[in-house]
Parts: structure tokens; C-alpha cells; sequence
């Protein structure tokens, strides 16, 4: 099995990576510096998290060199103008006190303000400055990609989104890989009160390989060719959400899980094609 993602300019993402949505302040910097030490090498944050400070303060402290540390942030719609999309790239590195990204994505399409485009050929250009090493996008669907890709000729390396068993994205997923293009999950676990760590499958999976459900999950999702991004400020949480490549799925059991899909299986209601996030 590989032990990292390729992406098509050669830059090697691992295939789990550490999220930071609503991480903020020192206890923050502790949790993110100790997904370090635990083996993380992967940290995604962004714009409207508030907290790339926090992340940079945690890379700061960590004993992991930065070289050896790939970080990712994301591009708020009320950004995605040419000029205002540059300069918050700008602004991102100057907040975490890096001197680029190793990824950067536009955060959502919001197509009803219709300016993704121009914030893909920001990004592109971005790339081109040296800000950024590669470059993609967060919860876009197949028109939006098919629209970059006619308007700019480029694809994006990676297009995160939320994707977990009650809602596994097959067709996303189908489509990301026929394009070259690496999905990432966000909420990869759930929440939200939606608790997938009870479904009946995944429990009886994880009695099976004496693993956590969380485990399963990860497992699942790393065998979908899917790179997870799970968050905790717990370090037991973090080491064990790391600690699942000692098993594997069979390829029925890894459609057991896809089979959980449902309406309704979003943890959120943010459907890219109406939810504007400024």
C-alpha cells in the first residue's frame, strides 16, 4: 500500500492529516504542537478558522522542523477578487509567520456571487509568486471543477470535502479520481449529533480487528483512497487516530460502509450549490 499521496507536481501529502476547525488560543498551540510530536505531518487551517496565528505559534514551538511540515490554509469567499485574493494569501502568512503554504484552497465555490474563477487564477498566479506550492479547492462540485478547468485549463491537486459513512460522496470521489484530483475530508468522524462511531457496522468491524470505530472510519476512508482530516485536542485521540495502517478492510466490508449513506447523512446543511460563506 502507498504511504503518501503524489500530487501532480510531485509534492507528497500523507495520508492523514490533522484538522484544526475551532482551535483557537494557547490551549490550542499545545493540542496542534502535540499532533506534531504524535506524528502529523499534515496541519489545515484556514482564513475563517481565526486561528492560522494559533498554528503558527504551534510550528514555532514544535521540535518537527518546518521543512518537514506541510501546511494548508483556504481563501474566504468575500475574497475570491483577483487583488483582495493575493493579498489575503499575503495576510494568512504574515498571521501564522510563514513564508508560504504547501496548500492552499478556495474554501467554497459560492457560485451565486460567481467569482471563483478569478480567485482560481489568483491562486494560480499565487503558486507562480512562490506564496504557495500547490494549490486546490474545498467543497466544489463536478460543474464548478469542469468550469475551472474550461475558464483557467487547470485543474485543482486536491478538492476537500465533507465526506464520512451517512455521506460518502461516491459520485465526488468517482469524479475527483478520473480528473487526477485528491479529495480530503472534512468532518471525516461526523458530529454535529451525528454519532457514526454507533452504527452497527462500524462496531461490529471494530469488535472484529480490536480497533476503535474512529478507527474504522479512518481505515475506510484511507483504503476509499481518501485523505482524512480528523481533529482533536485530545493527544490518546490523536495517537489513535493515527494508528491504523496494522489492519485492512475487506472490499466488502469497505461497501458495508459505503452503503450507510443516506439522506440527510450530512453533518451540516451546507450544500456547495446554495451555501454562500463570505
Amino acid at each position: 500500500m502507498k504511504t503518501t499521496h503524489i500530487l501532480s507536481d510531485g509534492l507528497q501529502l500523507p495520508l492523514i492529516g490533522f484538522g484544526t476547525s475551532g482551535f483557537r488560543g494557547a490551549k490550542a498551540v499545545q493540542s496542534i504542537s502535540s499532533a506534531l510530536s504524535a506524528g502529523y505531518r499534515l496541519i489545515d487551517t484556514a482564513y475563517n478558522y481565526e486561528n492560522e496565528g494559533t498554528v503558527g505559534a504551534a510550528i514555532r514551538q514544535s521540535s518537527v522542523p518546518r521543512d518537514q511540515i506541510l501546511v494548508s490554509s483556504k481563501l474566504p469567499g468575500r475574497y475570491h477578487r483577483y487583488d483582495l485574493a493575493i493579498n489575503a494569501i499575503q495576510e494568512s502568512l504574515y498571521r501564522t509567520g510563514l513564508e508560504y503554504f504547501d496548500l492552499y484552497l478556495i474554501h467554497w465555490p459560492n457560485p451565486q456571487r460567481n467569482e471563483y474563477v478569478e480567485a482560481w487564477q489568483a491562486l494560480i498566479d499565487a503558486k507562480k509568486f512562490g506564496l504557495v506550492r500547490e494549490i486546490g479547492v474545498s467543497n466544489f462540485l463536478p460543474e464548478h471543477l469542469d468550469r475551472l478547468q474550461a475558464d483557467t485549463g487547470e485543474f485543482p491537486a486536491v478538492n476537500q470535502v465533507e465526506l464520512h459513512p451517512t455521506f460518502s460522496q461516491v459520485d465526488q470521489l468517482d469524479y475527483d479520481k478520473r480528473h487526477g484530483i485528491l479529495t480530503e475530508a472534512w468532518s471525516p468522524l461526523g458530529g454535529h449529533g451525528h454519532n457514526l462511531l454507533t452504527l452497527a457496522p462500524v462496531l461490529q468491524l471494530a469488535e472484529k480487528y480490536h480497533k476503535s470505530p474512529a478507527q474504522v472510519i479512518l481505515r475506510w476512508e484511507v483504503q476509499l483512497g481518501v485523505l482524512p482530516l480528523p481533529l482533536s485536542q485530545n493527544p490518546t485521540r490523536q495517537a489513535e487516530n493515527l494508528d491504523v495502517f496494522d489492519f485492512t478492510l475487506t472490499a466488502n466490508e469497505v461497501e458495508a460502509i459505503v452503503a450507510l449513506d443516506c439522506s440527510g447523512g450530512r453533518v451540516t446543511d451546507q450544500d456547495p450549490k446554495t451555501h454562500e460563506e463570505l
